[in-house]
């Protein structure tokens, strides 16, 4: 891409826009149905298009594959952290009620929010890091294990 100088700064200058759009989706999924994995594939998207615009070594100094695969454990753990958090305070998994009680602190939202807003941060964090996992093994040709 390095003869194509037009795409590469309208690249430069849409990525931004692409990563605060996916945050707004993010952080405003659990007011209508779903968020995290739409936020996880656009923040993914963005990803995506730097490397294909700048070259797969370029997104793996962006995004190293090492911090990729430990991304996909981390956002499984928060979903799955939630819900046995969930479990130990005497609910059911995934039964924000509880966080109703538990949380009652005048800066964090209570109960089905916090369950909420903490499962689609998890299914974003995952996502969007099994999408440049993706992206990674289809431009490399390669297995990443």
């Amino acid at each position: 891409m390095i003869k194509f100088p037009i795409i590469r700064v309208i690249t430069k200058l849409l990525i931004p826009y692409i990563l605060l759009f996916a945050f707004y989706v993010q952080f405003h999924g659990d007011y209508g149905p779903g968020g995290g994995f739409q936020a996880g594939v656009i923040f993914a998207s963005a990803l995506i298009l730097y490397g294909l615009v700048f070259g797969l070594d370029a997104i793996k100094r962006v995004a190293p594959p090492i911090v990729i695969e430990k991304l996909m454990a981390v956002g499984v753990l928060v979903y799955a952290g939630t819900g046995f958090a969930t479990m130990m305070l005497g609910g059911n998994f995934l039964d924000y009620d509880v966080l109703e009680h538990s949380f009652n602190h005048k800066y964090l939202p209570g109960g089905q929010h916090l369950g909420i807003f903490l499962v689609e941060v998890g299914v974003g964090i995952t996502v969007t890091s099994v999408m440049t996992m993706i992206f990674y093994a289809f431009a490399s040709r390669s297995r990443f294990v």
